[in-house]
């Protein structure tokens, strides 16, 4: 049977379609891979509002509303989006679909925090979405995003296909940077502090989370 996916948007659809592990509210805010491992919530600081870029299933989301914050997430797939709206939204959560370039620039509020799990940060170039964030950060905000640690020798750009090699001629990049390439991204669109590492993963010779903070 043919690859479906013919739009990055399917793509994501597609890829919500096999997520079925039961959220908790409780361990949301794992930033790496590997459950229970690594910094939890706490590198949000004490925000009252909060956005978060490729929210996907917006358990994270669903967490911060639970406890007082205004929180808020946007992913480009409608799959998505449409499940979260439905299992979250008595609890305040509030989700959006779209770009989060075009909403970004379309935004007119600052939010405490923008952060991004494994999400839209990776997948968009930072030299357009970095400084967007910094616009749409309340005084004293910050970013917190995590991904994948980068593969060495292979900085910027990375291709896929995210119809397979069989599928429709569907691709998507991932943008990948060394810590300290990170920082100077994040310092040369205003943040005044950026401290970006690898958490190494709890068993030697897996893949570790490079996570970025940033204010």
């Amino acid at each position: 049977m043919a690859n479906p996916t013919s739009t990055v948007s399917e793509y994501w659809d597609r890829y919500a379609s096999g997520v079925t592990a039961e959220a908790d509210l409780n361990t949301a805010f794992g930033w790496t891979q590997w459950e229970g491992h690594g910094p939890g919530r706490e590198l949000l600081g004490d925000a009252g509002s909060a956005l978060e870029l490729g929210c996907g299933r917006g358990v994270e989301v669903a967490a911060l509303a639970r406890d007082g914050v205004s929180a808020e997430g946007i992913d480009l797939s409608p799959v998505q989006v449409q499940r979260a709206r439905e299992r979250w939204g008595p609890l305040g959560a509030r989700f959006y679909q779209g770009d989060v370039v075009e909403f970004l620039g379309a935004a007119e509020q600052r939010w405490d925090a923008i952060y991004s799990v494994w999400g839209a940060l990776w997948f968009t170039d930072p030299r357009v979405l970095l400084s967007l964030v910094h616009d749409r950060l309340a005084a004293g905000g910050r970013l917190v995003f995590s991904h994948a640690e980068p593969v060495p020798g292979s900085p910027g750009p990375q291709g896929m296909y995210g119809g397979g090699f069989r599928g429709r001629r569907v691709w998507l990049h991932r943008w990948a940077y060394e810590p300290q390439v990170w920082e100077e991204l994040l310092r040369g669109v205003g943040f005044e502090h950026a401290c970006v590492w690898v958490e190494s993963a709890p068993e030697e010779g897996h893949v570790g989370t490079l996570i970025g903070v940033a204010h």
